[in-house]
């Protein structure tokens, strides 16, 4: 059976509820596959090879998968992270017409490979019949026009990350809101010796994107067949005033996270709070482990004092690229590798995310106390994260442009160039811009 490509007239869906209805209507965007899926023949004993493409270490699951599946191989590559050259990698691949069978791809690069017809409509494979194994939202991340085209992965629920041991010395209480927060951080300041409550990452825009997620912004939507774009409003203006004022008094560190740089400052305690994801336990684990016991995780800060607000930063789907010639083996790993428990603990043990499979939490190696985090539960923390997500945000199919000149201009800003709210108004018409360019119908929301 073939895989169809999507028409350039259709509408292409997706989402948790039946508003917002995305259009990729690209009018001359060029398809950027160059074969369709076929699924090939096969004789009995014959063994099958699939390539896997990801960034995540999870070779110990897809060795255990190989020593428990002998007809179907899995070969896993590691590429390049995201937009630091495995998109790229991917993009290259279908255009010569060579891609792996199955890949990782983000939850908001989705639409950017549909844009191209990148992925295989896995529907007529059997997919629909998997929904009820995955958590609707991350589900729907990847359903197009009614059709599935991804199996969700892993999402990435926030929360406060904080050293107790530091609050603790220097009186600080976990932060409720934003106000005590920025409270916090001036007590850091003026007690911490040089140290500072936490860092702010200019160069990380899909964490910016969550703190106004979090706020109740929305940066694209549509009408019809057209995109709203939102990137300027009032709510994410008070977000980047907010960020500017804790630049502006020197109540953060000014520097990348994930660097060598940040990593010091975590590993010293002169950084003694993170706003990060779920995910980010294990980089905390494995490049600060003298800090081992000293951790505990908190809800995020809420801008409305008594509410659970919450968003998310990241989350992944196994994508089935198009062009492979075994599609019904390749959907049959994606869905063990999310789904089979011991495989779940795996791919949490190196930094996976939050399953997108439907009641694995309980049991698994996240339902647990933990040393690291002088023996807190923390992960229940981020199920009540996870359950505070609003599931209406959406992606454009030019993130990857749209953050791109986002963290152009908020390094501009850092650098006395402007300031980061006015760096919104920018993204505000260099996303239409970039939407325009692709064929596609854009408006400012205002």
């Amino acid at each position: 059976m073939n895989s169809s490509p999507p028409t350039r007239r259709s509408v292409l869906r997706w989402g948790a509820g039946a508003a917002a209805l995305p259009a990729l209507t690209a009018c001359g965007q060029t398809v950027g596959a160059a074969r369709t899926t076929r699924q090939a023949p096969t004789r009995r004993g014959q063994k099958v090879k699939l390539v896997f493409w990801t960034w995540v270490p999870m070779q110990k699951t897809v060795d255990l998968w190989n020593r428990t599946h002998p007809d179907i191989q899995v070969e896993m590559q590691t590429i390049p992270q995201n937009v630091t050259g495995g998109y790229q990698k991917m993009h290259a691949s279908l255009t010569a017409g060579n891609p792996p069978d199955l890949a990782q791809v983000e939850y908001h690069e989705l639409p950017s490979f549909m844009l191209v017809n990148g992925l295989t409509n896995l529907s007529e494979y059997g997919a629909d019949e998997l929904r009820d194994s995955y958590v609707p939202w991350q589900w729907q991340q990847g359903v197009f026009d009614g059709r599935v085209y991804t199996i969700p992965q892993a999402s990435g629920p926030m929360g406060l990350f904080y050293r107790r041991d530091l609050f603790a010395k220097w009186g600080i209480e976990i932060p409720a809101t934003w106000a005590e927060f920025e409270k916090a951080a001036r007590v850091v300041k003026a007690r911490g010796d040089g140290a500072r409550l936490c860092a702010f990452a200019p160069n990380q825009p899909s964490w910016f994107a969550a703190m106004c997620w979090q706020r109740g912004a929305r940066w694209v939507r549509t009408e019809g067949d057209t995109w709203v774009v939102d990137m300027n409003d009032d709510l994410s203006r008070e977000v980047a005033q907010y960020w500017e004022r804790m630049v502006r008094d020197d109540l953060v560190f000014v520097e990348p996270d994930m660097s060598n740089a940040w990593y010091k400052h975590v590993q010293t305690g002169q950084i003694s709070a993170w706003i990060g994801p779920q995910w980010g336990d294990a980089l905390l684990r494995g490049n600060a482990p003298g800090t081992a016991g000293k951790w505990r995780v908190a809800l995020l800060p809420q801008w409305q004092a008594g509410r659970k607000a919450s968003a998310n930063w990241g989350g992944s789907s196994t994508a089935i690229l198009q062009g492979t010639r075994h599609p019904r083996e390749a959907l049959q790993f994606a869905h063990w590798i999310n789904t089979d428990r011991r495989a779940v603990d795996l791919n949490i043990s190196v930094g996976y995310g939050w399953p997108a499979a439907t009641g694995i939490f309980r049991g698994s190696a996240l339902d647990k106390p933990d040393p690291f985090f002088g023996g807190q539960r923390y992960n229940d923390v981020f199920t009540v994260s996870d359950r505070a997500i609003d599931t209406s945000w959406k992606w454009s199919p030019t993130t990857d442009a749209d953050f791109a000149q986002l963290q152009d201009a908020f390094g501009a800003a850092i650098d006395g160039e402007g300031s980061l709210a006015g760096a919104l108004a920018g993204a505000q018409k260099s996303t239409m811009d970039n939407l325009r360019a692709k064929g596609l119908k854009a408006r400012s929301a205002r």
